[in-house]
């Protein structure tokens, strides 16, 4: 192995398209129809669009600060050169925090989904099987070639948009308008919880700048990839959304959604093909989670925030090797202890962290980073930026309590770890 970091640039602009895309669409656009009809009824595709538009705010602050940099760690570098190494370091340390424990939710929902084609795959030998066999197989995926990874990532985001296609399409066909038009919200509607339930249906894309060490030109392929995949994705969301609606009468009180509704217009094969989906989707999500989440503590390490040899590449694969598979390693004890439950509720606030952190930090980096002719920037001034911080602070009022005591705990340990750095950085 070496010390010297030599990442290879060796991703395109619609690779990153692709992850980025791959990154937000998982298991939650399987889930997401009936618990938004649930909170909103008639309403939810509305509201499924404008919260990409809000969205698209946190999307445009991300856009903007990737223009700067051309290294891996995202947010941990904007907020770490706009506030500092001790907010970066917070920022950094609380996204890989749940990047371990989404791997290790993922693992398990993909265990519960393949449990829907296979019996056993839900309990005992088979489930550490489906869960260990998947984590491994991608984990090498990524070691061997930052190429490799974002291949299997664009070739499982096709995979995964051709079923939701085919449910828009031929759904289309079936849908009812009358089910479309807004009337009443449901009663007892709760405003905060509908807001989270439909930002984080979009959560993911911050993670795309994360391997901008090992994109051929990140500062000017970033933030269009980050434009055309938010647009897209918010396109999909609101047909997808709209066709559950408009198919599916008991939509609300479905388990299964888009399966159910698929079975009332194709029958049978239809509820399987959505399935199917589910189940690229997720490992869609894991090999996008193992390609990226490795890059924040690469990141961290190159700056001395633990051991050196996380921040190693290694010499024939260029691949930060040691933290993909630490990440790997970590997340499968999790997932098969069950005991990434209580670390999945830092997910909420290391997001809120990330945008809150990154939104901040836009202003700052206009001042300090030298201006380029090329680079882009947001219209309005500091507009965007604030709206979208307010709109994060919005977020974080609605979380609940124990996220909160949860992120609290986690910041704390992150303070000690900041206390003992390592003082001296990784050569290169």
């Amino acid at each position: 192995m070496s010390t010297a970091p030599s990442l290879v640039r060796g991703i395109k602009r619609w690779e990153i398209v692709g992850l980025s895309i791959n990154d937000v669409i998982g298991s939650g656009i399987y889930l997401l129809p009936a618990a938004a009809a649930g909170l909103l009824g008639s309403w939810s595709t509305a509201a499924v669009a404008l919260a990409g538009a809000l969205v698209g705010l946190l999307v445009l602050c991300f856009a903007e600060a990737s223009t700067h940099f051309d290294e891996a760690g995202g947010a941990f570098l904007y907020t770490r050169e706009a506030f500092g190494p001790f907010i970066g370091f917070q920022v950094g340390w609380m996204t890989w925090l749940a990047r371990i424990a989404s791997v290790a939710s993922l693992s398990n929902g993909l265990a519960l989904a393949v449990g829907f084609l296979w019996a056993d795959a839900a309990t005992g030998w088979p489930r550490v099987a489906t869960i260990s066999v998947t984590l491994g197989i991608l984990t090498w995926i990524n070691v061997v070639g930052v190429k490799a990874g974002a291949r299997a990532a664009v070739v499982l985001t096709v995979a995964k948009l051709v079923p939701l296609a085919a449910f828009v399409v031929i759904g289309a066909w079936y849908l009812d308008p009358s089910r479309l038009v807004g009337t009443g919200l449901p009663e007892g509607t709760d405003f905060g919880e509908a807001a989270l339930l439909l930002l984080f249906a979009y959560a993911g894309f911050e993670n795309t700048p994360a391997a901008a060490g090992e994109y051929q030109n990140p500062r000017r392929e970033v933030h269009v990839a980050l434009i055309i995949s938010m647009s897209t994705i918010t396109a999909i969301y609101c047909l997808v959304q709209a066709v559950a609606l408009g198919t599916l009468p008991e939509l609300a009180a479905s388990a299964t959604p888009l399966a159910d509704a698929a079975t009332r217009f194709l029958g049978g094969w239809g509820g399987l093909l959505m399935t199917v989906g589910a189940v690229v989707s997720i490992v869609g999500n894991i090999g996008n989670t193992t390609l990226m989440g490795p890059r924040y503590l690469y990141a961290l390490a190159a700056d001395g925030y633990g051991p050196r040899v996380f921040a190693a590449v290694h010499r024939r694969y260029q691949t930060p090797a040691v933290a993909i598979c630490t990440q790997s390693a970590l997340a499968l004890v999790l997932a098969l202890s069950g005991s990434f439950v209580q670390l999945a509720m830092l997910s909420v606030i290391a997001r809120l962290a990330t945008y809150v952190g990154t939104a901040a930090a836009v202003p700052v980096l206009r001042r300090r980073m030298p201006r380029r002719p090329d680079a882009f920037r947001l219209p309005g001034g500091p507009l965007v930026p604030v709206a979208a911080l307010a709109l994060s602070l919005v977020f974080l009022a609605s979380t609940s309590v124990a996220n909160l005591w949860a992120g609290a705990a986690a910041l704390g340990v992150g303070v000690v770890i900041y206390r003992f750095r390592t003082t001296e950085l990784p050569e290169g």
